[in-house]
């Protein structure tokens, strides 16, 4: 994983398995070669930048059979 900039035009999107009261969310913005990540309570804190080939590996493990 690596920081990278990220447009300040991306369309960031929270995780569906997101906390309703503000607890352990996740964003991210599709749409680059590269799935940036960031934690959606601080934002400014910056990213991360995963490649997508890993990014779809991690969703897959996490995916119940």
């Amino acid at each position: 994983m690596t920081t990278a900039p990220i447009p300040s035009s991306a369309k960031w999107r929270k995780s569906t398995f997101s906390n309703p009261d503000g607890g352990s969310c996740l964003e991210v913005a599709p749409g680059f070669a590269v799935v940036p990540v960031r934690d959606s309570k601080d934002p400014s804190i910056g990213h991360l930048t995963v490649a997508a080939a890993s990014w779809s590996a991690l969703l897959s493990s996490l995916r119940p059979a």
